[in-house]
């Protein structure tokens, strides 16, 4: 349990640096507290994304991922920054990417932080 709550909060974490350097991605809301509730669901929803859809995708992209020496990933974690976007629109909230190259350049942003939190951040593994 612990290490899903690091892992979301790295994840909120990096969503930030990425709404935060990147004009196209976008979250809004009415007070400070709102936006901080709305990018907490949008990590949840980020997260719940990267553990059920990206690794049928990566599996059904296989062939892709050896053919252009891995560089498929950065396309594979646009579509799920997309993928997230989309989810957040149905559910309400107010978190939008605007664009598939916005999305590439977020997924670059968001993995290196990510990356960056969950070395610094304590797991269930230590």
């Amino acid at each position: 349990m612990k290490n899903f709550v690091v892992k979301t909060i790295a994840n909120a974490a990096a969503l930030a640096v990425a709404i935060w350097l990147l004009k196209n991605i976008t979250l809004t809301g009415e007070s400070t507290g709102r936006k901080t509730l709305t990018l907490l669901l949008v990590a949840l929803i980020f997260g719940v994304v990267n553990f059920v859809v990206k690794p049928v995708v990566k599996l059904l992209s296989l062939p892709l991922f050896i053919l252009t020496l891995g560089l498929i990933t950065l396309v594979i974690n646009a579509l799920m920054l997309l993928l997230t976007s989309w989810l957040a629109k149905e559910l309400n909230l107010a978190f939008h990417v605007q664009g598939f190259w916005t999305a590439v350049l977020g997924g670059v942003i968001i993995s290196i932080v990510s990356w960056a939190l969950h070395m610094v951040l304590p797991d269930d593994r230590d």
